[in-house]
This record gives structure tokens, sequence and C-alpha cells, in this order.
């Protein structure tokens, strides 16, 4: 049996390279390629089949789900959403189970291997059968989330406290790397050399999800403080009594249970965001075809993922390195304001180059946001041998987040027939997000000074 010391660099490093693995999912399947996949094959279906139709003054493409009209990005938002709810439900009982059985690393490989299977099955994609063709993304989402409940849970027990800053930036920063250099191998395959067809990318991820992650769980251990649970004679609602636990444990709290407010109203915007940037840039952006490279949609939107991407590292360690200076809860703050700043940018912007601006914004605060976030609350968390039911917790908070963001989105593009109302929604999201943070600054400025 291999013996684990914490703050080992090699477990570390092990998992951190988790984020080398799976964010080529999140890049490609939910940020990039897919999306751009998705929108021209049903816009080319709606078209062909007469699905197309007005409403409020505005064009929109359709699709038929279970006889059912659909604008096809809205059906995209509610397939998000749907996945999101099975894994708020879900991920309590199998993280109880988890937590009393010391099998954490295995439901983690299960929901890896859902995911990068959900991935690989997007090759069979058909606009045609689209009840079938829409499940493998349902369980890729799945396999993605689920995966991230417990790799999250596995922070506060590699490393001490004080080094989960740097330690989460550095995952973030490998998967926008890695995802990166997949995604670029991808673009010269299909669209340079055009060798492969872009069906075989989604194969690929699943591959490369696959294939990475062993190095992960080959040094990733179960945790020993397993071993002292006393027996269980309902293993199966376990998670949901530790949640409940937590729940009353975070009365006495008040720092963590602001902090986690906050997070679920602004991450609702952050991941929001990031699933569906693309389909915004593609139907609200005036891109020109006839233009230079950079002015043409297909071009365009690769470029500034990429771009997103990369000025995401740099992002990352930069607001790591300011939060060492003047505290977490203060960079939260100024990121959470410039995403503010983001969505009304967001509203008014039409062309290309203005778009190209604003993901050079969205980049720098999206890495640092999201590593932030997490390493912010491992830190706040208070001594307790049971990290999976908070990072339970947590990812139950982030994923009803998740439900109400994307449902939103696409209900209020279905009302309105346009995006730009549900990016004004995104923008409460960020204001109610930043107010919250303020409060829990406040709360720790107190603390601090009660204990001088």
């Amino acid at each position: 049996m291999r013996v684990f010391k914490k703050n080992d660099p090699k477990v570390i490093n092990a998992w951190t390279f988790y984020d080398w693995a799976n964010s080529v999912y999140n890049l490609i399947i939910s940020t990039a390629i897919f999306p751009i996949f998705y929108q021209t094959v049903t816009k080319n279906h709606a078209s062909q089949n007469g699905l197309v139709r007005v409403i409020n003054g505005e064009s929109v493409d359709m699709v038929k789900f279970f006889g059912r009209e659909f604008i096809n990005t809205e059906l995209y938002s509610y397939v998000y959403s749907l996945s999101f709810l099975l894994v708020v439900f879900m991920v309590p009982i199998l993280s109880g189970i988890a937590d009393y059985s010391g099998t954490k690393k295995r439901f983690m490989q299960f929901f890896c291997y859902l995911g990068a299977t959900g991935c690989i099955s997007l090759y069979f994609f058909d606009v045609n059968h689209l009840e079938m063709s829409m499940l493998p993304l349902f369980f890729a989402s799945i396999g993605f989330w689920g995966s991230l409940v417990f790799y999250n849970s596995f922070l506060l027990e590699i490393a001490d406290k004080d080094q989960h800053d740097q330690i989460s930036a550095r995952g973030f920063a490998l998967g926008y790397i890695g995802s990166v250099l997949l995604l670029i191998t991808i673009l010269l395959l299909t669209q340079v050399l055009q060798v492969m067809p872009v069906r075989y990318a989604f194969a690929l991820v699943g591959i490369w999800w696959i294939g990475f992650a062993q190095y992960t769980y080959y040094y990733l251990p179960n945790s020993s403080h397993y071993e002292k649970r006393e027996k269980q004679h309902n293993i199966i609602w376990y998670g949901y009594k530790e949640l409940i636990k937590v729940w009353k444990q975070l009365k006495n709290h008040k720092k963590v249970k602001w902090f986690l407010a906050s997070y679920f109203t602004y991450n609702m915007g952050v991941q929001t965001v990031m699933l569906l940037a693309v389909l915004f840039a593609s139907k609200e952006i005036n891109w020109i075809e006839d233009g230079e490279w950079w002015q043409s949609d297909k071009i365009g939107l690769i470029v500034s993922i990429i771009l997103i991407q990369l000025i995401a590292v740099s992002g990352a360690y930069a607001l790591s390195s300011l939060s060492k200076k003047i505290g977490n809860l203060k960079t939260l703050m100024i990121s959470t304001f410039i995403w503010i700043i983001c969505t009304v940018i967001a509203y008014f912007i039409n062309l290309p180059l203005e778009f190209y601006f604003l993901a050079i914004i969205v980049g720098f605060v999206m890495g640092g946001t999201q590593s932030l976030s997490r390493s912010t609350y491992s830190k706040m968390l208070p001594q307790t041998d049971d990290p999976a039911s908070f990072f339970s917790f947590y990812d139950v908070m982030e994923k009803v987040g998740l439900i109400i963001g994307p449902f939103m989105f696409g209900l209020l593009e279905g009302i309105f027939g346009n995006m730009r109302m549900s990016v004004l929604m995104m923008m409460v999201f960020f204001i109610l997000g930043f107010l919250l943070l303020s409060i829990t600054l406040k709360i720790e400025n107190k603390s601090l000074a009660s204990n001088t």
C-alpha cells in the first residue's frame, strides 16, 4: 500500500495534474468546439426544415425536442441545467458512501470515466435524433462536475492551508495550458490540414481525459481517517445527513456561511459565462465573413477562446499574488467588480474587435476567480476530520447555482428572442455576489479585531 504524507510534492503535483486532464472537457466540449458545432448543425437544420421563427422581431433557429419546439441555444441551456440538477441530488449520496467506506478516489474515477465516455459518444451526434444525441452531452456534464466534488475535497488532505492558494492556482494554470494545447492540435487537424472531421475532436477529449487522469490516480490516496468511522445503519442517506450537519455547523461560522452565499451568487454568473459565451458571441456579434480573418466567426470565436485561456493562466497567478498582499476576500471583490463591468460591456457590444477586448478582461478574471474561490473556502473551514462533507456542501451550492444560471439564461432568451437580457441577469448575480463578499469581509475584520 502506498504511504501517504501530507505536503508530499508528488501527491500535490498529481492532484493539480487532474486539472490538466479534465479541463479539455471544459474548453472543447462546454466552451469552444462543441458549442460552435452544435450551433452550426442546428442552424443549418432549422433553415433546411422550415424551423426558423420570429420572436419579438428577432429571427431565431428552432429545434424539435420530444415534439416541442425550442430555440436551439435555449434547449442547450436546459440540458446543462438538468445535468446539474441530477448532480445536486446524486452527489451527496455518493459522497456519503465514499466518506464512510474510504472509496472517494474510486467515485472520482467513476465520474471521470462517465464524463469521458460521454465526450467520446458525442462523435455520433445527430440533429435528426436530438433526444438521444443530447444524452452524451448530459452525461459528460455529470461526469465532469461529479468528479470535481471528490477532487476538490482532496485539497484539505494533501496540503496545509497556507499552500492552498498557490496549489489551486497551479491546478487551474495546468488546466488552461493543457486544454489550449489540445484545442490548437484539433484546429490544426480539422481546419488547417483538414485531415480529421471535427467529430473526432470529441473522442480525443475523452481519450485525453482518461489517459492523463491515470497519473493523478496513481499517486492520489484514499484518506486514512475514513477507517475511524463508526458503522452507519443507513449509508445511502449518510451524505444528506452530513450536509444537514454541515448546515447546522455553519450557524457557528458566520464568515464561512456568508462566503458560501456570495460564492453561490457570483459563481452563477461565472459558470454561465463559461458555458454560453461562445453561443452568445456567435449570435449577438456582427461577424464579417468576407472581412479579415479575425472578423470571421469561424476563426474569431476560436481565437478569442484561446486568448481567454492563455490570459486566464496569468490571471490565476496574478490574483493569487494579489491575495497575499490584500487578502482573498478583497481580491475576490475586485474580480467580482470587474465581472460587473464585463456584463455591462457585453450588453452593448456588436463588433468583433469589441468582443476581443471583452475576452481579454474575462480571461484575466476567470482563472483567478475560480482558483481563489476554491482555496478561500478551504482556508476558511474550521478544523474538521470530515473535509469531504464540507466540500460536498460547497459543490452542492455551486451546482444549485448552475441549475439556476443556465436555466434563467435560456428562459430569458426564449422570452425575448436574444441573449442580451440574459446578460443583464448575470450582472445582477455579480452585484449581489459583490455585496455579499463585502459582508463576509466585515465579519472577517470584526473577528480579527476581537482576537487582537
